[in-house]
């Protein structure tokens, strides 16, 4: 009886799995925000195509595990771009385009709520500084402005 119990509390903590929350790190937008999961993705959906950001891909591992027998919080990276940026990149710097589109994540948390994090694009273009010059970082920082009030707006 007891081997059975073990077994059972040993396969219910395998299909559960959580890697934790996300926490402040250098070159990263942390918002915690009181937002079910589904409305954050939602609302940052309807934040970017305020900010002129379209959005390019999504993905996320929830349902496919769960289609697995795995329970996890709900993941969603949420790709943002537009083709004006895209132009304007490239004539910069073709190796930035790497980047493209940039990336805004939402995890779902343990009470609930949700977190919206994302890497700086300034800091995610940082690496082709040498190659796109001040244009790049100027085309950044404009990115920076639109991900900072995507994520305010969408946090309302």
């Amino acid at each position: 009886m007891f081997f059975k119990r073990l077994t059972a509390a040993l396969l219910l903590t395998a299909a559960t799995a959580s890697a934790g929350s996300i926490t402040p790190r250098e070159g990263w937008a942390v918002h915690d925000t009181p937002k079910p999961f589904e409305q954050l993705i939602s609302d940052i959906k309807t934040a970017s195509k305020a900010q002129g950001l379209g959005v390019v891909t999504q993905a996320g591992p929830t349902q496919a595990a769960a289609a697995r027998g795995i329970t996890i919080p709900g993941n969603r990276v949420i790709g943002l771009f537009n083709n004006d940026f895209a132009v304007k990149i490239l004539a910069l710097s073709t190796a930035a385009m790497i980047e493209a589109p940039v990336r805004m994540y939402v995890t779902e948390n343990a009470d609930g709520t949700a977190t919206l994090s994302y890497k700086l694009p300034s800091h995610v273009f940082a690496p082709y500084a040498d190659e796109g010059g001040a244009g790049l970082a100027a085309l950044a920082g404009q990115l920076d402005r639109r991900f900072a009030l995507i994520a305010e707006q969408a946090q309302k």
